[in-house]
Parts: structure tokens; C-alpha cells; sequence
């Protein structure tokens, strides 16, 4: 059950170099309401150092604007262009260090566990996950981003929402002598 909060304001944040996608969640009480969400466009920069800074100072005009509690950001996932995955995680980087510059604590989610959230399916489309998105927050069809990477983001967001108040669903572990305190049924001894 997702614990009820006075109100909560959720950054997700959707990382690119081409479009990077925003999106803010409200918090009250148990219920998420949409307030923003939007794309930081780079499509005309070719500068990739320049689109770093862009992306730093777009990122914290967001944060000016809309003060976060928290930042929901998608990691990366692995493709087959390793200059690409390099210049995404830059990217990624540069917000995330925009949000820690600010103290906002950072979670981030696989694009799997947030369409899996969202649709119940880890293998949404863009539209399906837009679709669901605008179904359960209940904003107007004419909302809808022109840009999915917004809708992304914002997906983000609502993928933190429903893990408030939740234990994690991943164990973390301290080290080797941890995991093996914590699982000792899965550890064979010599």
C-alpha cells in the first residue's frame, strides 16, 4: 500500500541527447496529479560539451521552477553503439549532477520496471505507455506531448510514486559476507 504524504513533488527525467524528456508529478496524500512535462530540445546543437551544459542548466531551470522532492530518472539500457550508451550516460550524469547540486535524492529506474509499472508489460510502446499515463493521471487527450520522451519521464515519475512507502523489491547488499548472511540457503560451503 502506497503510505499517504502531505505532498511530494516527483521529477522524472527521461535522458537523451537529441530530445530529453521532463516530466513532474504532485503528490497529495496518496493521490499523483501531472503538473508539467515537457522536452529540453538539442536537436540543433552539434557541440556535444555544449549540449552537456545546455542540459545542466535546463535541468536546474526545471528544478527552480518546480522544486522536487525527488528525482526519478531512467537509466540507460545497453545497445549495440557503444559511443551512443557514452553519450547518453553523459547526459544522464549532467542531470543528475543538476539534482544533486540541489540535494535531491535520485532513484533510478530500467525502462523495463517502468513500463512494467505503468502497463503491467515490460514491452509497452512509447504510445502505450503515454496512453496508460494519461488514463490514470486523467489529463486532456490535447495534453499529450508531441515528443514521447516527455511522456517517458513523466512515466518515471509515476513509477516512483507507486514505490513510496514500499520496501525495495531489489535486495542490496553491503558486499560478499552480506549477501551470504542474507541468503544462506544459496550459498554452498566448501
Amino acid at each position: 500500500m502506497i503510505q499517504p504524504v502531505k505532498e511530494k513533488i516527483i521529477l522524472g527525467i527521461d535522458p537523451g541527447t537529441t530530445i530529453m524528456g521532463y516530466g513532474v508529478l504532485r503528490v497529495s496524500g496518496t493521490k499523483p496529479q501531472m503538473i508539467a512535462m515537457g522536452i529540453i530540445d538539442l536537436r540543433k546543437m552539434t557541440d556535444h560539451y555544449l549540449k552537456l551544459r545546455h542540459i545542466y542548466e535546463r535541468v536546474q531551470g526545471v528544478i527552480e521552477s518546480y522544486l522536487p522532492d525527488e528525482l526519478a530518472i531512467e537509466a540507460p539500457f545497453f545497445g549495440k553503439n557503444v559511443q551512443s550508451m557514452l553519450k547518453l550516460g553523459r547526459a544522464q550524469g549532467v542531470a543528475m549532477a543538476a539534482a544533486l547540486s540541489r540535494d535531491i535524492p535520485i532513484t533510478e529506474y530500467a525502462p523495463l520496471k517502468i513500463k512494467m509499472a505503468i502497463t503491467g508489460n515490460g514491452q509497452a510502446s512509447k504510445e502505450q505507455v503515454a496512453d496508460m499515463l494519461q488514463r490514470m493521471l486523467h489529463f486532456d487527450k490535447a495534453d499529450m506531448p508531441t515528443f514521447m520522451d516527455a511522456t517517458d519521464a513523466l512515466a518515471a515519475a509515476y513509477c516512483h510514486y507507486l514505490q513510496m512507502g514500499r520496501p525495495a523489491t531489489e535486495k542490496g547488499y553491503r558486499g560478499w559476507k552480506d549477501f551470504v548472511a542474507k541468503n544462506p540457503g544459496k550459498v554452498r560451503g566448501k
